[in-house]
């Protein structure tokens, strides 16, 4: 269990992880004999990519508790699951809308995390079957402290959602709007066009846009 992080995370996260290296192993170790989503091997994928190459950072609730939809990215699916989860559909309804970006033909955002987008869930785990199962376990404490660390170098957060915007208060530059679920995407997601607002902060900080392609 202990190895998880160093197997799977980028060397360059090795100092933001080093303070909360407790809170993670007492974590893992209250979930060691559960049924989870993601797999263990996939709860860290997020942060497979290169800290300095965070410029925006996407928080999403807990994973998709279907077993096979997680993959450990905030909102992505892997491209062997054929049903795209309701709350992705409408994100890929907005993507289309602002950016003209077609839907694509699978819930994979993996091409995202390789042009700068830390796909990051409030809590990294849950049970199979079971939303919101773990968001009592330490998590929350987790992603605080990495939401602290990418607030400090002004990455752009996209906060959808109450969950998300708990930590709204640690980003200059941020996003924020209801969630993308069918329950309140009506109520302000869609036309809020995120994906051109966030290069917009961007470009005011003289870095690069991401390029939103999928």
């Amino acid at each position: 269990m202990k190895d998880l992080v160093s197997s799977h995370v980028h060397s360059s996260w090795a100092p933001i992880f080093e303070p909360i290296k407790g809170l993670i192993d007492d974590v893992l170790h209250s979930i060691e004999r559960e049924e989870i989503t993601p797999p263990f091997d996939s709860i860290f994928k997020a942060f497979s990519i290169d800290f300095a190459s965070v410029r925006c950072v996407i928080v999403g609730q807990d994973p998709y508790p279907t077993p096979g939809n997680a993959m450990g990215l905030a909102f992505s699916t892997p491209p062997s699951v054929k049903k795209i989860p309701q709350s992705l559909k409408n994100i890929f309804g907005e993507l289309e809308s602002d950016q003209g970006i077609a839907s694509p033909t699978t819930g994979d955002l993996s091409r995202w995390s390789g042009s700068g987008v830390l796909l990051l869930n409030r809590v990294l785990t849950t049970r199979q079957g079971e939303s919101n199962a773990h968001v009592d376990i330490g998590w929350q404490r987790i992603t605080d402290h990495i939401a602290a660390e990418l607030g400090k170098r002004d990455v752009v957060a996209v906060l959808w959602g109450r969950q998300a915007q708990e930590l709204s208060s640690y980003f200059t530059y941020k996003v924020e709007s209801v969630h993308p679920s069918p329950l309140s995407a009506y109520r302000g997601f869609f036309g809020s066009k995120p994906f051109t607002q966030v290069n917009q902060l961007l470009i005011s900080q003289r870095r690069e846009p991401i390029d939103w392609t999928l």
